[in-house]
């Protein structure tokens, strides 16, 4: 009795160990690897012994350390070869993810971000910031964790899961699809067949973007992302042979360009000398570059002016006289001038002395076909806006027929160029020595400007820019004579209180 008690406590004790390693291993093999039950065989001492079917069994855990990797440059298209690693995001010991973000690099056309297709940790940097690291060559180590071994990115073979139910090993030969294994986890997350993407990388590369534009046309939106503990391996399958290479997919035939004849230029340089006025406003301009210049900018809201022009049209050309808005303008300025007599005046060579000028010859730069020239109206500041405009007709015509002579030409004092007349809005006028200040006037705009009641009202707008010689002119000066010259035009009625 006492015998049979301990074989039956030891035929008891044999199958529960028994069990206990069978069930260990068949929860650590994976889950899509088929298992076969156990066999018992009944010995002549009566004991069972467990026999497992053949399998191979896979260890999963990813919390222990795996093998270690090189990350390698990728070839990042453009035939690029090489590039400039210009910052770590990384350090050796750090832990990263995939799609971690590892470096910058600078490339001869743009700047990348390489991002991790491992989760691991970092085990070495090859690159010191600002070497040039070679596509191909490794850029870090990483010790990924271990599992299923890493795949190679360009010889991944996408292959279906076999049916758990199967006992008899299956070759399943897949089509050769390429994707970063970051990529070819994105996809598997989704239950993404990679055979359905259409890759717009390099050679038909799937990258993560082709991911992401599969699942927004399907769902509209990125699903969510499955736990990572839930992945399990896919089936060992056969690998493709390493000579297998993925043939190019031919251009699609080039249009023939249409034969453009090309027009045949025969011709030669000529050379001529300055001369006339060119010659001179040579010498002026190298004068001028001797001159500090100082600018300064400001708007004019010239509405009543153009209605008071209006009511003045009429009553000038029954004078026989052209009436513009320049007379206007010189007339303030000359008023201005009474005011702050240091911008009309001049200063010698040697910047000793400065010679403030009684008279306001006021010069009027004009596009003519002997190139430019400034001539001006002499003694502004005793004529009335009527004298002004018929002075200017005179030289206007004299100018178109190329017949204006050494008076209105020389002896001016100040100056203004109606560059608006031509186009542009600002300005920066040269100073024509030995004067000491010069006014742009831009073209008259209607803009759309607040009135004192804030209400948006139609504007004419004019921009104006001035120049100055910064070696006896200060800002405020010019910015105290510009105010007062928009006053006078903007409220053209209070000039008749300063005429003389």
């Amino acid at each position: 009795m006492a015998a049979f008690t301990r074989g039956s406590f030891t035929f008891m004790r044999r199958l529960r160990l028994s069990s206990q390693i069978l069930e260990y291993r068949h929860k650590r093999c994976c889950s899509r690897v088929q298992t076969g039950r156990p066999d018992y065989t009944l010995h002549p001492h009566h004991v069972f012994v467990p026999q497992l079917c053949s399998a191979r069994f896979f260890r999963t855990s990813y919390g222990t350390p795996g093998p270690i990797v090189p990350f390698k440059l990728s070839d990042i298209g453009e035939g690029i070869m090489e590039v400039t690693l210009k910052e770590w995001y990384v350090k050796e010991g750090d832990k990263v993810s995939q799609f971690d973000s590892i470096c910058e690099v600078q490339s001869d056309k743009a700047s990348v971000t390489i991002t991790s297709r491992y989760d691991g940790v970092i085990k070495k940097l090859y690159y010191e910031v600002d070497a040039t690291a070679l596509v191909g060559t490794a850029l870090v180590d990483i010790e990924t964790e271990s599992g299923p071994e890493v795949a190679n990115e360009e010889d991944v073979v996408e292959t279906p899961a076999m049916s758990h139910d199967e006992h008899t090993h299956q070759e399943i030969k897949g089509h050769k699809t390429q994707a970063t294994p970051a990529v070819r986890r994105l996809a598997m997350e989704n239950n993404i067949k990679l055979s359905e993407v259409v890759g717009t990388g390099r050679d038909g590369r799937i990258l993560k973007e082709d991911i992401l534009n599969f699942l927004a046309k399907q769902t509209g939106a990125i699903l969510p992302l499955t736990p990572f503990h839930e992945i399990q391996p896919p089936l060992p399958t056969a690998s493709a042979p390493s000579s297998a290479v993925k043939p190019k997919a031919k251009p699609p035939p080039s249009v023939p360009l249409p034969a453009i004849s090309r027009p045949v230029f025969s011709g030669t340089d000529s050379t001529e000398p300055l001369k006339g006025f060119h010659k001179a406003m040579v010498k002026t301009m190298t004068a001028a570059l001797k001159i500090p210049h100082f600018g300064y900018c400001d708007e004019v809201n010239l509405t009543r002016l153009v209605q008071l022009r209006k009511e003045l049209k009429g009553l000038s050309e029954a004078r026989g006289v052209k009436l513009s808005y320049m007379p206007f303008f010189i007339k303030a300025a000359s008023l201005g001038l009474l005011r702050f007599p240091i911008l009309n005046a001049s200063v010698d060579e040697a910047v000793q002395n400065i010679t403030y000028k009684a008279s306001h010859n006021i010069g009027l730069a004009m596009d003519t076909s002997q190139g430019l020239l400034v001539p001006n109206v002499k003694n502004v500041q005793v004529l009335s806006v009527f004298e002004i405009a018929g002075e200017l007709n005179r030289m206007q015509t004299l100018g178109a027929t190329g017949q204006l002579g050494t008076a209105d030409l020389t002896g001016g004092t100040f100056t203004l160029s109606n560059i608006g007349s031509i186009g542009g809005t600002y300005a920066k006028p040269v100073i024509l020595p030995p004067e000491v200040a010069i006014g742009a006037l831009g073209k008259i705009q209607a803009l759309p400007r607040f009135n004192s009641r804030d209400e948006v009202e139609k504007a004419h707008i004019m921009n104006v820019s001035w120049s100055a010689d910064h070696r006896i002119i200060d800002g405020a000066t010019m910015a105290r004579f510009s105010n007062m010259w928009r006053d006078y035009l903007e409220n053209p009625a209070s000039m008749v209180l300063d005429l003389k």
